[in-house]
C-alpha cells in the first residue's frame, strides 16, 4: 500500500507543477496581453498625434493664403467703388472742346494731375488698366459684350466699340472693359 501513497504523491506534485505553470502561463499571456494593448493604446495615440500635426499645419497654410488674399484684395470693395470717379474724370477730359481747353486750361490741368495721380495709387495698390482699342479681339476674361453689330470691313469677334475700360486687382478682373462687338459674318 506504500506504492498507491507514493503514486499519489507523484500525481499531486505534477498537478502542482501543471498549475504553478499554468499560473506562470496565464500571467505571461496577461502581459503580453497587457503589452499588446499598450502598443495599441501608442499606435493610436501617434496616430492622432499625426493628424493633429498635419491639420495645425493646414491650419497654418490657409490662414497664411487667407492673410495674404486679404493684404492683396482686401480692398476690392473699396477699389470698385473708386471706378466710377475715374470714368467721370475721363469724361469730363474727352468733353472738353478746344474752347473750353484755352478758356479753362488750369481747371482741366488739375482734372489730368488728378486723374493721373488716381491711376498712380491705382497702380500702387495692384489695379491695371484694361484698355482695349478698335480692332482687337474681343477676350471674354477680359471684356464684356455690351451689344453686337454688323460693321463691314471687320470679323466676327473684332472689337468696335469701346465703351468703359476694364481694371484687374492683381490677377482678379475688378471689372470688364465694355465692349462693342462686330457679328460679321466670314465672307
Amino acid at each position: 500500500m506504500a506504492e498507491p501513497k507514493n503514486h499519489d504523491f507523484l500525481d499531486d506534485l505534477a498537478e502542482a507543477e501543471a498549475e504553478l505553470y499554468a499560473d506562470e502561463e496565464a500571467e505571461i499571456d496577461g502581459e503580453a496581453l497587457e503589452l499588446e494593448e499598450l502598443r495599441a493604446e501608442r499606435d493610436e495615440f501617434r496616430d492622432r498625434f499625426m493628424r493633429a500635426l498635419a491639420d495645425a499645419e493646414n491650419a497654418r497654410k490657409r490662414s497664411e493664403r487667407d492673410r495674404r488674399e486679404a493684404e492683396q484684395y482686401g480692398g476690392s470693395k473699396l477699389a470698385r467703388d473708386m471706378l466710377p470717379v475715374y470714368d467721370n474724370m475721363k469724361r469730363a477730359l474727352e468733353a472738353a472742346n478746344d474752347e473750353q481747353k484755352q478758356v479753362s486750361a488750369a481747371l482741366l490741368e488739375g482734372v489730368e494731375l488728378t486723374m493721373r495721380e488716381l491711376l498712380n495709387v491705382f497702380s500702387r495698390h495692384g489695379i491695371t488698366l484694361i484698355a482695349p482699342e478698335v480692332g482687337d479681339r474681343f477676350d471674354p476674361q477680359l471684356h464684356e459684350a455690351m451689344f453686337e453689330a454688323p460693321v463691314p470691313g471687320t470679323q466676327a469677334g473684332d472689337i468696335i466699340q469701346v465703351s468703359a475700360e476694364g481694371f484687374m486687382l492683381h490677377d482678379r478682373l475688378l471689372r470688364p472693359a465694355q465692349v462693342g462687338v462686330s457679328s460679321t459674318p466670314a465672307a
